[in-house]
Formats: structure tokens, C-alpha cells, sequence
């Protein structure tokens, strides 16, 4: 949005390719030729539009020069090697008229020349100030004294200021004048030098704004610590319920198997979890109950009873095991 004069050596370098390869006969360096000049019209185009849009209007006339920049200089190269080439050129009847036209293309393309030239002097200067201004502040600030902000934010190029907003012990006005004199002789001469201090309520303001951002971080980063607390504690305590739950489980489809084949007359095994009070104290039981056949004689099933009840316990490791027929 800042176009100078090397934006114009641009616009002739473009130029100056467009006009070789639309001279040769390959239609793939046409297409080429084509669009380079497209990217060189249309950001400019595009960021006038947003400029326009946000109501930024030195971004509006920064790209609209930038694009009367590219236009102008780009057919100047063309028209340039054109005529070097000796391109036949269309005759003006009036030549008075041609005269005309090419006395002001020349006046327009010397403005927007001189116009670049400008710029970049301006450009120039700014950085140049700039540079200067931070140098001072950071020697400044390597010599003990505490400055408030950013080196960006304390320098005004358009009103030749520099602000320093100063946290700590009053400086003297014998060293303030230093200052001037250092900054003079670093080539900064009639600069303004706004030393903020004291009880400068900027400052204390400033001081309080950081101190508020930094306690809301500080908050922000224990409210994520007890918030990862809270959930390893959840984790964790999930964990032991999953654990607990794996280890009283009882694999009654295996068990089942394994009676079915040591005891082929068992019918039926069921299982059950009994939950029983002395009003002193609770207590989980397990309970097993199984059913025989019918066709099994009384003595076989007398003698297989307390077998299957011994087993029963012995495979699950259970004191507390009740087992009922």
C-alpha cells in the first residue's frame, strides 16, 4: 500500500517480458506472458477493494497508485520496445492530435515517476528514523532504565516524537538533557523526546494493565492445572472401579463349562451377588445355586453334592462362597 519507485522498475521489467513474448510465435509464452501482467494488476485491484470496503482509505489510494504505477509503466516498456523493434504503428490523421496524446502520457508517466521517487525518499526516511529510535531506546534500556511498551509504540515518525514512558525513580533533568544532546548527535536533531514519570497517570495505567494481564494468565493457567487434576483424579478413580469390577467378576460361562464336565448329571448353575446386613456391618455373598436331574438316583446326588460345593469354592478362591441346591 506503499508503492515507490522500484515498484516502477517492476512494472518495466513486466513490461519488457510481456512485449518479448507476445513478439515470439510460442503460444505457451503468450499464455505465460499473460499471467505475470494479471498478477501484477490484480492484488493491487483487490486490496483497493478491501481498502474501500473497511473504510481504509490510505490503503484505497496506496493500491490504486500502485496499480496506476503497474499500467502506465508496463505499456511504457511495451510501447518502448515496439517501437525499437519497428513494429508497424497506427497513423494518426491529425498529427497534432498524436502529439497531443503523447505529450500527456509523457506528463502522466513523469508525475507517477516523480510520485514513486517521492515515496521511496519518504520510505527511506521512516526506516531510517525508525532504525535510529530504536537504537536509542535499546542503548536506554542497557543502561538501566526501564522504558514501558514496545520500541514500535513509542515512536511517532509523522510528528518526529519518541515516547518514553519511564517505570522507577525519577530521572533528573540534567540527564533528560543528555538524552537530547545523545540523540541530536545520532542524527535525530528536533525531535521531541516525551519523558513520562513520576505520578504520570499513563504510566501507573500501564503498569496496572500489566499487571492485569498477568494475573489473568496466571488464572487461566491454574484453571487448566486443577482442570487436568480433575480429570487424572477421575481417571484414576474410574480405573480402580474398572480394576474392582474385573477382579469380584466371576466367569460363570467358564465355570459353567467346566461343572458341565466334571459333573455331567448337573441340570442348572446359576449365580447371584447377595448383599446381607447385621446392622453392624454390610457384606457382598456370592451365591451359586444348581439343580440336578431328575433321572439321577438320591444316593449319586448326595455323593456329587458336596464335591461340586468344594470345587465351586476351590476354582474361585472364595471363603465366602454359598453354594444351595
Amino acid at each position: 500500500v506503499r508503492p515507490d519507485v522500484r515498484d516502477v522498475f517492476i512494472a518495466l521489467a513486466g513490461g519488457l517480458a510481456l512485449i518479448v513474448a507476445v513478439s515470439r510465435p510460442s503460444t505457451q509464452i503468450n499464455t505465460i506472458a499473460g499471467v505475470a501482467i494479471a498478477t501484477a494488476l490484480m492484488p493491487p485491484l483487490c486490496t483497493a477493494g478491501y481498502g474501500l470496503a473497511t473504510g481504509n482509505f490510505s490503503h484505497f489510494f496506496g493500491a490504486m497508485f500502485l496499480f496506476t504505477i503497474n499500467t502506465i509503466f508496463i505499456a511504457l516498456a511495451t510501447f518502448a520496445i515496439v517501437k525499437y523493434l519497428r513494429f508497424p504503428m497506427v497513423k494518426y490523421i491529425n498529427s497534432a492530435r498524436r502529439k497531443t496524446i503523447a505529450r500527456f502520457a509523457s506528463v502522466v508517466a513523469f508525475v507517477i515517476f516523480a510520485g514513486s521517487i517521492y515515496s521511496f525518499y519518504n520510505l527511506f526516511k521512516e526506516n531510517q528514523f525508525k532504525q535510529i529510535a530504536s537504537t536509542f531506546i535499546i542503548e536506554l534500556k542497557d543502561g538501566g532504565v526501564a522504558i514501558l511498551g514496545e520500541d514500535d509504540e513509542n515512536i511517532d515518525y509523522v510528528r518526529k516524537k519518541i515516547k518514553l514512558p519511564i517505570l522507577g525513580s525519577e530521572r533528573p533533568q540534567s540527564e533528560i538533557d543528555g538524552w537530547e544532546v545523545k540523540l541530536a548527535d545520532m542524527g535525530l536533531k528536533g525531535v521531541e523526546l516525551d519523558v513520562q514519570q513520576g505520578d504520570d497517570s499513563e504510566i501507573r495505567q500501564q503498569v496496572q494493565d500489566l499487571r492485569d494481564l498477568y494475573s489473568q494468565n496466571q488464572k487461566i493457567i491454574t484453571s487448566r492445572d486443577e482442570s487436568i487434576k480433575e480429570k487424572d483424579e477421575k481417571i484414576r478413580l474410574l480405573e480402580q472401579q474398572l480394576t474392582r469390577i474385573t477382579e469380584n467378576s466371576v466367569p460363570l460361562y467358564r465355570v459353567g463349562e467346566e461343572a458341565q464336565v466334571l459333573f455331567s448329571a448337573l441340570k442348572e448353575l446359576s449365580y447371584s451377588d447377595r448383599i446381607r446386613t447385621n446392622f453392624k456391618s454390610i457384606d457382598t455373598i456370592r451365591v451359586f445355586e444348581f439343580d440336578w436331574y431328575d433321572s439321577i438316583p438320591r444316593k449319586t446326588v448326595r455323593e456329587q453334592d458336596p464335591k461340586l460345593r468344594n470345587w465351586l469354592k476351590t476354582r474361585l478362591q472364595l471363603d465366602t462362597l454359598r453354594v444351595s441346591s
